[in-house]
């Protein structure tokens, strides 16, 4: 039997995707009633531009006042889709005080301060849901914490950043260099007018931390997550990768040691075989892939950003949460028993592709092979090629630490025969 009396939704942020969320729960209300067991009303908007049109919203549930939206006593689920640390926090911690569940898609306050907010939703009794906060409408986070909650998660390993993806999509398929390929992503609005936070990796590192502080059961902080940019990808990184038979994406990757004591997570360029699956997610999808011990490989594919997909997931979030309220239950809170460390990139281990530009005389080889060799770092395959007294040398490592190859890398730059490192990638996804 349904309950008539509604559950009041506050929405902090009416943008493009706070606007989808305010359309979606007006024009599904009577199927959100029915999967929920009660009306759900949305009960204000905090907006910081009063003035602004936004169609739908009635003007009598516009407010500036935040905080005084969140306190009113009677609002049972706030919806938080304005971003940024403050004042998101403060206002996530006192609607917990003041009664209210909160479904969030503020990635970069959970991936920094996410143990505050878990801590203070479980004082008050409320729910944290933020299916959101990574790879827009894949559900990726309930999957993680719910259907995956009895397996042991090895890895995950994702394209969790459209914009990048769009552009490095763009590099593979047409031969443009990063600028161009960059100027499209932003003609089309894949690409902010400033894009520091997608192609230098903070919006995916951010989504790295909340990955692998799921997957792992431990605390994993944006300042644990090593991040490397793919602005340096070049044309040439691109015509490399292709003879090896890969690509180029940027990934977010998470593991856990083979022992199982200790945890990584960081985000960088790698090239990957055209043979694993996301090697084909294209233009701005996102993708992600799970290795886990019983359920085996695992990938969650679809839009990862944009106004309805996001709010699709925050609507699956609310419907959850609204749930939970009736029920007078809550959904999972923060697992991090494991309380593993997470290692430094030193420590990680992996493939490398290096390519070096090199005089064209006899030993140049043998020289650059001592170097490898004196440094621990055992090479898979090299490719020479030059003339006029210039070469490049491509030399394809076997699995070593980071740790080892930098110091590789520094003794070849002394080499009187290495003019220069041209570049250096990560292979991944054997």
């Amino acid at each position: 039997m349904m309950r008539t009396r509604p559950l009041k939704v506050a929405l902090l942020g009416c943008g493009v995707v706070g606007s989808e969320v305010a359309r979606i729960m007006t024009t599904h209300a009577d199927d959100l009633a029915a999967r929920i067991g009660a009306p759900v009303e949305l009960a204000g908007v905090a907006v910081r531009r009063p003035d602004k049109v936004r169609g739908g919203v009635p003007a009598e549930l516009i407010t500036t006042d935040a905080t005084a939206l969140v306190k009113r006593g009677d609002i049972d689920v706030v919806i938080e889709v304005i971003g940024g640390i403050e004042p998101a926090r403060t206002l996530i911690t006192t609607a917990f005080e003041h009664g209210a569940s909160v479904v969030s898609a503020n990635k970069a306050l959970l991936a920094q301060d996410g143990a505050t907010l878990y801590a203070a939703a479980q004082q008050h009794g409320q729910d944290l849901y933020y299916e959101a906060a990574v790879a827009g409408a894949i559900p990726l986070i309930r999957p993680l914490r719910e259907s995956l909650a009895g397996d042991k998660i090895n890895r995950v390993m994702g394209i969790v950043n459209g914009t990048t993806n769009f552009i490095l999509d763009k590099m593979d398929t047409s031969g443009a260099g990063y600028s161009e390929a960059l100027d499209e992503a932003t003609a089309l609005g894949y690409a902010e007018a400033d894009p520091t936070a997608d192609v230098e990796g903070f919006d995916a590192a951010a989504k790295a931390a909340i990955l692998a502080g799921i997957a792992f059961h431990t605390r994993v902080r944006l300042d644990d997550v090593y991040r490397e940019g793919m602005t340096e990808v070049t044309a040439a990184d691109f015509a490399s990768a292709k003879q090896m038979g890969c690509t180029i994406k940027l990934l977010a990757i998470c593991e856990r040691a083979a022992d199982g004591g200790s945890a990584t997570a960081r985000v960088h360029p790698a090239m990957i075989p055209l043979s694993h699956p996301l090697a084909s997610v294209r233009e701005a999808y996102n993708a992600v892939f799970v290795e886990a011990d019983a359920a085996g490989q695992l990938m969650f594919y679809g839009p990862g950003a944009g106004g309805a997909p996001t709010a699709s997931a925050v609507l699956g979030d609310l419907v959850a949460v609204c749930r939970n309220k009736l029920n007078e239950a809550n959904g999972p809170g923060e697992s991090a028993y494991t309380q593993l460390p997470v290692s430094s990139m030193g420590e990680v281990v992996t493939r490398y592709h290096i390519s070096l530009d090199v005089a064209d005389k006899p030993g140049v080889l043998a020289q650059v092979a001592t170097v490898f060799a004196e440094h621990g770092v055992s090479i898979d395959t090299v490719r020479q090629q030059g003339k006029d007294g210039e070469a490049s040398l491509v030399v394809v490592t076997h699995r070593a630490p980071d740790a080892a190859l930098s110091g590789t890398v520094e003794a070849l730059r002394k080499l009187d025969t290495v003019r220069g490192v041209a570049s250096i990638m990560r292979v991944e996804g054997e």
